[in-house]
């Protein structure tokens, strides 16, 4: 984010400097609208990694609860040992899942 707020006040001081003539007009338009598709881009690749995350995070919750549950139901169960190996070794592949 503060690359971002940096490009964006770099966006500003061009502007001004286009507005009192210390850069052609024609030439700060045009590297205006670059950086300002270049500030949209890294916007877009952050969104992408947040949403990323917060899907992941929601699996991971949906996940552990689906777990407890099963551990839960077959508490003292002849087969809560086998299951609670099973659980952990896909617990710990979705952590390693992007």
């Amino acid at each position: 984010m503060y690359e971002i707020d940096q490009m964006q006040e770099d966006v500003r001081k061009l502007r001004e400097d286009v507005e009192n003539g210390v850069v052609k007009r024609d030439a700060g338009v045009a590297r205006i609208a670059s950086m300002q598709k270049e500030i949209r881009g890294h916007i877009d690749q952050i969104e992408k990694f947040t949403s990323i995350k917060d899907r992941k995070g929601l699996l991971m919750a949906g996940a552990d609860r689906a777990i407890r549950e099963l551990m839960f139901i077959f508490k003292d169960d002849p087969i809560e040992i086998p299951l609670e190996e099973a659980t952990m070794s896909v617990w710990s592949r979705m952590q390693l899942e992007e």
